[in-house]
This record gives structure tokens, C-alpha cells and sequence, in this order.
């Protein structure tokens, strides 16, 4: 398992490249797992949906919310729904890594926000990290480094593993090739503001990834 301190010192996409000699490809075919062949979800999963993403938005119209009612409110029934709590699947919890960003406060001055990273293993082959800011919101894009380099040290080097960051109203996958140059991409951000309910893309991607990591283990 990667050592905390690495996380603590990578954190910057190009910090990250540069440690594991990352690529971040330009071939649109590398990462077709988040777009394509994706099966259609049924009325009751659409409906669970319906509901995780309303009591969200019910929840967050109130202010921030902590990872906690993260984790019970949207995370937890997303995985169950994606069928990650039975077998094969076996959920690993991984340790917390704190992260800050510097933002400006007014002309004159910047604040810095401070959050964590709380992350969770699907037999690895899926990192999930789960962000977490204190006081205000941090953008869902510093959990990039501190994923790459999780997902670098998974043991098994011949396949691909996958990631997926959220802080409960933003969702974004990543895809990491570790043969030869290791070579990553990242999805476009799934959100819970728009009027359609993109929970929906979310659980496809998730059970198409979990399928493949079923197919893995047999």
C-alpha cells in the first residue's frame, strides 16, 4: 500500500505525472468505458435514483454537507444499487488523506480551504474517493493527483484500473493503463444540479465497470 506521505507531497497533476511518469493520453478510444455499450437501467433503478438525487438536493439547499450524510445519503445506495456490497466485490476502506487549495478571497487577499480524501477499494480494481471540504466547497478536480497515485500501486499492472471521485453533488471517472507509458483520462463531471438526473450515467458507468471487474476475478 502507498504511504501517506506520498500523497501528502503529490499534490498537482503534474506532480503526479511526473512521480510515475504519467501520460495523459490523447486518443479518444483509450477511455470508451464511461460512453459506450452501456446497459439500460430499469424503472426501479430509476426510481432509487430519483429519490437519492431529491434527498440530496433537500439536504445541500441547507447548507454543506459533511462526508457522513455524503456517504448515507448518496454513496452508500449508489454502490448497493451498483451491486458492490455482494459477492465478488469485496469493499476495502483505505486511509484519509487531508488536502487544502488556496482560493482568492477578495482583490486583495486568499483563503485557503482545507478538506479530505476518505477512499474505498472494489477489489481493486475501482478506487472510489470520496471529498470531503470543510467550510466550503473545494473543487472535486484536487482529488486527481492524490486518485493517480492510488491507483499506481495496485498490484496487478496487465489491466486497467478505474477510479471515480465524488463529493456527493459531482461525479467524474478515471481511467489509468499502466502497460508501457502508464496512460491516464478522465470523464466529463457528472452533476446532480442539472434537471435531468444524472445519477442515471452514473450507476451505467459504475455497473459497466463492475461487470468488467467481475469478468477479472472469474
Amino acid at each position: 500500500m502507498i504511504q501517506t506521505a506520498i500523497t501528502k507531497r503529490i499534490t498537482t497533476i503534474n506532480e503526479a505525472e511526473r512521480q510515475f511518469n504519467l501520460v495523459r493520453t490523447a486518443d479518444i478510444n483509450f477511455f470508451p468505458e464511461w460512453r459506450e455499450n452501456l446497459a439500460d437501467l430499469t424503472d426501479k433503478e430509476k426510481t432509487v435514483l430519483d429519490r437519492i438525487k431529491a434527498r440530496y438536493r433537500y439536504h445541500r439547499a441547507n447548507g454543506h454537507l459533511a462526508e457522513g450524510l455524503v456517504n448515507l445519503v448518496v454513496l452508500s445506495p449508489l454502490l448497493e444499487l451498483a451491486g458492490f456490497y455482494d459477492p465478488p466485490f469485496q469493499m476495502q476502506g483505505e486511509v484519509a488523506i487531508e488536502v487544502s487549495a488556496l482560493v482568492p478571497l477578495d482583490e486583495v487577499s486568499e483563503e485557503i480551504l482545507r478538506g479530505r480524501i476518505d477512499f474505498l477499494v472494489v477489489s481493486k480494481g475501482l478506487w472510489i474517493a470520496v471529498l470531503e471540504s470543510k467550510g466550503t466547497a473545494i473543487n472535486l478536480d484536487v482529488a486527481i493527483p492524490q486518485v493517480l497515485a492510488y491507483m499506481m500501486v495496485n498490484p496487478n499492472a496487465e489491466k486497467p484500473v478505474f477510479g471515480m471521485a465524488t463529493n456527493g453533488g459531482e461525479f467524474f471517472f478515471i481511467k489509468l493503463n499502466r502497460q508501457r507509458t502508464p496512460q491516464y483520462d478522465i470523464s466529463r463531471i457528472f452533476s446532480l444540479l442539472p434537471l435531468q438526473n444524472e445519477l442515471y450515467d452514473v450507476l451505467m458507468i459504475l455497473k459497466k465497470l463492475g461487470s468488467q471487474i467481475e469478468d477479472d476475478t472469474n
